[in-house]
């Protein structure tokens, strides 16, 4: 799917400006789908395999094993302004790496529940409509977590219908899923990396370990490897925090570690859902605070960062269009307000599948610089304690690492 290029402004915002709202800014291209995205990954690699059905978009190398390790909120530009934290890395990528991108775009929204159910699926999420951290269920009329607090009522293999690239590909090769025990059967997990073993280990040495063992068998493999840790210290911390500079040299070692034990030739791939950035605590605000923000809403959902918001009557456009005013004054240049059908016309969510629509809020707002947006009716106070965030357009958010490069460990098993 081609770049989208900037947004239009659909009639809903076009009647906004009309009501004397400033004009909505041009949002930046939607993400790459389906030529240098996070979606692409494991499809590409599924492809350099040679397996059936797939792609490879990414042009990388035909392989007889592959691991992908996916980094959780390893922004691109993170890994390039800590590089003297990386030195495994580092050496990576100086050493060139062919017709292989260096960056992708993660998706829109730049959160985990979307990012890592693209990866696992290879579809934008329009399609496999994990559109948000939580997101309105309208059969409920209630809102639902896409991550560690999932609703009972909702089935993740309806709410996500399709095959993942894990279940196509172990029909043809060995597939393995190294991770942590409380994602072996998680309804993220059903939902979207479904497919192959899965293997558990706590530490990171450890999965590292299991990782050698599992790809040290014969025939061709795929192995999709997840670390958690950089993402847990930056949301605690902050990814400009010792921290989270810790937790970026442990990631340089698990990695330096694979490239020593995993059999020698495999291609490794290192890969991120999102990226993320520093909010000051005074940025950190309250929107439910001032009624014109909330006036005509009945649920607000998303993350701080892109905020969900679902009307009483999304068919009233002229309240639809005080409530952009509304945001668009308060707030100014620092967001993005926009219309689901800004979103969709402009390609944000790739490709819609009907069910999917009405999980989109009417009107999105999206963080520019450092802000983070808080409804905190509903939400847990220390909610607003966490200090890395993610989940809009800025280029710290959606831009992602992409290196890749051969094992040389051990010799192969015969």
């Amino acid at each position: 799917m081609p770049d989208q290029g900037k947004a239009t402004v659909s009639s809903a915002s076009s009647a906004a400006v009309s009501h004397g709202a400033a004009p909505q800014l041009s949002m930046p291209p939607a993400p790459a789908f389906g030529r240098r995205s996070i979606g692409d990954v494991l499809t590409s690699a599924a492809a350099s395999l040679g397996v059936e059905g797939f792609t490879n978009s990414l042009g990388l190398p035909p392989a007889s094993r592959v691991c992908v390790v996916l980094a959780d909120g390893l922004g691109r530009n993170l890994l390039k302004q800590k590089s003297a934290h990386t030195p495994f890395l580092r050496s990576v990528m100086q050493s060139g790496q062919g017709e292989v991108p260096v960056w992708l775009d993660s998706t829109f929204p730049s959160t985990t529940a979307a990012a890592l159910a693209s990866f696992g699926t290879g579809l934008p999420p329009g399609q496999h409509g994990m559109v948000g951290y939580d997101v309105l269920d309208p059969d409920q009329d209630k809102v639902v977590n896409m991550l560690g607090n999932w609703d009972a009522k909702v089935d993740p293999a309806e709410w996500q219908p399709f095959p993942t690239v894990l279940e196509r590909a172990a029909e043809s090769v060995n597939v393995t899923t190294v991770s942590l025990p409380q994602f072996g059967n998680s309804p993220m997990t059903q939902a979207a990396l479904r497919g192959g073993n899965f293997v558990s280990a706590v530490t990171a040495h450890a999965r590292t370990e299991a990782a050698a063992e599992a790809m040290d068998t014969a025939g061709k493999s795929l192995m999709y490897f997840y670390v958690n840790e950089l993402d847990k210290a930056g949301h605690r911390h902050g990814c400009q925090s010792e921290q989270w500079e810790h937790q970026l040299e442990e990631l340089d070692a698990t990695v330096k570690r694979l490239h020593a034990s995993l059999p020698a030739g495999t291609t490794v791939l290192l890969t991120a859902d999102h990226g993320m950035l520093d909010v000051p605590e005074q940025q950190r605000i309250d929107f439910a605070a001032d009624a014109s923000l909330v006036d005509g809403v009945r649920h607000t959902a998303g993350e701080p960062r892109m905020v969900h918001l679902y009307l009483e009557d999304a068919a009233d456009a002229a309240g639809r269009a005080r409530l952009l005013d509304a945001w668009r004054a308060r707030f100014g240049d620092r967001i993005w307000a926009f219309t689901r059908e800004d979103a969709i016309a402009a390609g944000l969510f790739g490709t819609l599948r009907p069910a999917v629509g009405p999980r989109i809020g009417d009107i999105m707002i999206a963080a520019r610089d450092a802000l983070a947006l808080y409804d905190t009716r509903r939400g847990r106070p220390a909610a607003m304690e966490v200090v890395g965030q993610h989940g809009s357009l800025t280029k710290a958010e959606r831009e992602v690492p992409l290196l890749c490069f051969k094992a040389e460990g051990k010799p192969r098993r015969r």
